[in-house]
């Protein structure tokens, strides 16, 4: 896990736009397309990307999820594919960093645009059917290369070939790795809970410990 401050690339920025799936909602936006110049970033995600499912999808709280080329490249290789930018569904493809350097209070600066990392990306139904694997959930929990969600803390806008800065949490780090390894967050101990709850999460873990851990 890398923490230092660094310049991040972001190879393409992508949208989806609703379309028939084979799962119980029939619907989803997860097929997403890299757009071509700076796309608008607001409060609730990008302009012109549709969120279909949004008792599970999207919110302040998940309003952009980052994926990593080089998380890309591990897949690649690990299942004998070429994976486009945007094939998980992610709307920022970025370069020069991965999953396991992240943590949650990281940012993403960059024009105006200020990104806050929130929490993990937990695979659903609809992710194995849009990779046609109905075993993908658990092949991409168990590698533990889930890509980000982002908050948006200044709306600004970003397009591919951009830099970004990144920033790390100036707090103790609760990295995203660790996020997915402890997922259920059952039998915390009480340094680990303080320094969790210390970071900014993403607001309906932060609601599970409350209730959680009195």
């Amino acid at each position: 896990m890398t923490r230092a401050p660094r310049r991040v690339g972001v190879e393409a920025v992508s949208t989806g736009k609703s379309a028939p799936i084979a799962t119980k909602s029939g619907f989803s936006g997860i097929d997403k397309r890299p757009r071509q110049g700076a796309v608008a970033v607001h409060r609730l995600g990008l302009e012109g990307d549709d969120i279909v499912d949004t008792e599970n999808h999207g919110g302040l709280d998940q309003a952009v999820y980052c994926y990593c080329r080089q998380d890309y490249d591990w897949w690649s290789a690990e299942l004998g594919l070429e994976l486009a930018a945007g094939r998980f569904g992610e709307n920022l493809t970025l370069s020069g960093i991965t999953t396991a350097d992240i943590a949650v209070g990281d940012r993403l600066t960059g024009g105006g645009l200020v990104l806050e990392v929130t929490s993990p990306r937990i695979p659903c139904v609809t992710f194995a059917a849009h990779m046609d694997d109905s075993q993908f959930v658990s092949k991409f929990f168990r590698a533990n290369r889930t890509g980000f969600y982002c908050r948006v803390i200044n709306e600004g806008a970003v397009a591919a070939g951009d830099e970004l800065d990144f920033s790390p949490f100036d707090g103790e780090p609760v990295p995203i790795t660790e996020l997915v390894e402890r997922y259920g967050y059952r039998k915390l101990d009480a340094a680990t809970l303080a320094r969790f709850r210390a970071a900014p999460l993403h607001g309906e873990t932060a609601a599970f410990l409350a209730e959680h851990y009195r």
